[in-house]
């Protein structure tokens, strides 16, 4: 198909999905928007569209497991609708005589969101959702992997709008198949692209010359220290990285432990599925993991015995094994294992103090990952502070499962989302997690009111006093 064609076709799809969402607008109502992403909701909510959404998509892209992509549909889902429930996407938002200022709710228009194969199923429903809340339509370009899973979501959703009435070209998909030119239209043509998965999909979006929310790169480094509470840590660590595989960015890459409790912890660790290597085996997982380059298909986000077998190590760990940890002290471009791995695969760093796991956990990021997130196991109060004001990390996520954690849980107060911005550490034009509120923006109606001028020696007297005039 020629470049042409390949514009066309997305064309006519955001034609039918603007109108929809002008209508959507002046026709709009607080309880038709609620409607709406409830029904995207339950669309993937429902146990059984649920189960077979998380089937289709381990057998269309081979990655992660169906048990836990059903926990992370549905709990993802019912979290941010938790966090939606109360928030006023519509009318008057605020009114502020003093001020003169009336604030009012509108949508950004057409939402384009790019959607990784990670997580084919509840990125889309996350951003499906938070576009309708605010009032906007949205159209998708999953990642071609994810095409079919994509799909059966926005079926699932027509069937839940036509129960309602609602405009199903308000959410709607690239025609498959996929394409990067395709994808690069819908970027230009939107009035904001959001974007989720490859840095090179994310810097396309930046330079689209549409406003865009594009997130970073993952490579969670996690510290154990001297004062933590060993078997919780190793327990919550184990459920974090065996999680889907570790399909997800928030999933630890690297452990530091320091020195006064490594042994201590490499016993927890064996207790709960964690298989330690003698770094003298890592030129050997490496080539392995890294085959021609490039992490190997054949292992991302693959079950514990397909990666154990992959990696030629079924006489060296225990048959229990749940996931891999690689002794190993180096940091950077040559040595891979420092990064990200999407795989059952940890690096293993050994700290003399907490001050060296620090600076490690700094090289790690000045690698790859800063921004992102960084985990600590503790009792000490002081340390989670310290990472946040010295390392540049957006997120320090203290004494729980780093990939519940980051992305919202139940447990903690941060917004339920899977994409996670980055800050300026990240190249990213946002610092926090992905929410309804980076999906509609506010019109000011402003009147006068009595001045406000200040005199200069209000200002300055204070200034003035310190050092002179």
């Amino acid at each position: 198909m020629n470049i042409s064609s390949e514009i066309n076709a997305v064309d006519s799809v955001v034609a039918a999905a603007r109108a929809a969402q002008l209508r959507f607008e002046a026709e709009g109502s607080q309880k038709r928007y609620d409607r709406a992403a409830l029904a995207a909701g339950w669309a993937i909510m429902k146990p059984a569209r649920n189960r077979e959404l998380a089937e289709l998509a381990v057998q269309a892209t081979g990655l992660g497991n169906v048990a836990d992509k059903v926990t992370k549909n549905h709990r993802k889902t019912l979290g941010l609708l938790r966090d939606i429930a109360d928030a006023q996407t519509f009318g008057i938002l605020s009114d502020d005589p003093a001020r003169g200022v009336v604030e009012i709710a509108r949508p950004l228009g057409l939402v384009a969101a790019v959607t990784p194969s990670t997580n084919p199923v509840a990125t889309p429903a996350n951003n499906i959702i938070n576009a309708l809340k605010c009032g906007n339509a949205i159209v998708l370009s999953p990642s071609p992997k994810g095409e079919a899973c994509c799909a059966a979501l926005i079926g699932y959703i027509h069937a839940e709008f036509a129960k309602f009435g609602e405009d199903p070209d308000l959410v709607q998909m690239v025609p498959p198949p996929g394409s990067k030119a395709r994808t690069q239209r819908l970027l230009e043509v939107a009035d904001l692209a959001v974007v989720t998965g490859s840095q090179d999909n994310v810097r396309r979006a930046y330079s689209s010359g549409t406003p865009a929310v594009g997130v970073g790169a993952g490579n969670v480094a996690v510290i154990v220290d001297e004062t933590a509470d060993l078997t919780a840590a190793a327990q919550r660590i184990a459920q974090s990285k065996t999680f889907d595989n570790a399909t997800s960015c928030s999933s630890e890459n690297a452990l530091i432990v320091v020195d006064a409790v490594y042994d201590g912890f490499m016993a927890e660790l064996a207790e709960v599925g964690g298989a330690v290597v003698p770094s003298r085996h890592a030129p050997g997982i490496v080539d392995r993991l890294w085959a021609g380059g490039h992490l190997n298909r054949e292992i991302i986000a693959r079950d514990a015995n397909v990666v154990v077998d992959k990696l030629g190590l079924g006489d060296a760990v225990p048959s229990t094994t749940r996931f891999i940890a690689i002794e190993t002290d180096g940091i950077g471009a040559e040595h891979p294992l420092s990064g990200e791995k999407l795989s059952l695969v940890i690096a293993l760093y050994r700290a003399a103090d907490f001050d060296a796991a620090r600076e490690m956990v700094a090289r790690l990021l000045a690698h790859q990952g800063a921004g992102h997130s960084v985990g600590i196991h503790t009792a000490d109060a002081e340390r989670p502070l310290e990472i946040g004001r010295r390392l540049p990390t957006c997120r320090v996520i203290v004494n729980q499962p780093h990939a519940f954690a980051t992305g919202g849980s139940f447990e903690n107060g941060l917004p339920f989302s899977l994409s996670m911005g980055c800050g300026s550490w990240g190249g990213n034009s946002l610092d926090d997690n992905l929410h309804w509120k980076h999906f509609m923006q506010t019109t000011k109606v402003v009147r006068p009111i009595p001045p406000r001028e200040p005199s200069p020696d209000a200002i300055f007297a204070g200034y003035w006093s310190e050092v002179g005039r």
